[in-house]
């Protein structure tokens, strides 16, 4: 849909690569002609993040890689798009994170890729609460930035702008911890797992009935996270409005 809104004609085909074989698949594939680039998805990641000679800032906070392109050197570039598809959700849906308050839950490879964006999309502070707490101090010790902060539940502000769900805990009915009445006091509580059933995910149900003034999942943003990639790869910029519709009503 990205390639024909953009007058491209593409051939983007799923390869299933060996869990001990991907190293030898990616240069299986980009030595074939006319191969650009891929997208890379669990497990493997990191290996995409390790076989990189260039690396974007936010594959380097992540220290993983959804996004492979090989440049006109013919040298492997890594790089990682979920941040810039958060941010583009966030203010494709009419959110400010220009001096927001942002609270980040979890603190696992899916927090680290959306640091940085959120950094440059000039969030007044961008505080990330996570169980193990050494985990959200590291990514926050990483960030190098002072906006970046690890908070445990007894310093939690009392008027987030915007509650991040990083964590996968909507996946298996759970619920990440977090205190209700910083739901309860958001402008939106953000999941990044999407519902495939056109419902809302246990996590959006939970924030609107602690009070919560919107919810949203992650459906926009794998969208516009895929159109990061395929910007990288063309230099052109799909529409993906439609794409979401299309992909909510499927």
């Amino acid at each position: 849909m990205f390639a024909k809104s953009c007058a491209e004609d593409i051939s983007y085909e799923k390869i299933e690569a060996p869990l001990d074989g991907f190293e030898v698949s990616i240069d299986n594939f980009l030595a074939t002609p006319q191969a650009l680039g891929c997208n890379v998805t669990v497990p493997f990641k990191e290996k995409a993040c390790a076989m990189a000679k260039h690396k974007d800032e936010a594959v380097v906070m992540a220290r993983a890689a959804n996004t492979l392109m090989l440049n006109d050197a013919g040298e492997l570039c890594a790089f990682n798009t979920d941040g810039i598809g958060l941010v583009a959700d966030l203010t494709n849906n009419g959110i400010h994170l220009q001096g927001s308050k942002v609270l980040l839950l979890g603190a696992g490879g899916a927090a680290r890729g959306v640091v940085h964006p959120l950094i440059n999309a000039g969030v007044e502070n961008l505080h990330i609460l996570n169980r193990t707490v050494a985990k959200a101090q590291a990514i926050a010790e990483d960030a190098h930035n002072p906006k970046v902060a690890a908070v445990n539940p007894e310093v939690l502000l009392a008027d987030y702008d915007v509650v991040i769900n990083s964590t996968s805990a909507s996946l298996s009915g759970a619920l990440p911890d977090v205190p209700d009445e910083v739901l309860a006091n958001c402008k939106l509580a953000y999941d990044m797992v999407y519902s495939k059933d056109k419902g809302a995910t246990v996590f959006m149900v939970h924030a609107a009935q602690l009070g919560a003034a919107r919810q949203l999942d992650g459906l926009g943003m794998l969208v516009e996270q895929a159109a990061a990639a395929f910007h990288i790869w063309t230099g052109k910029q799909p529409a993906t409005a439609s794409v979401i519709e299309y992909l909510r009503n499927r």
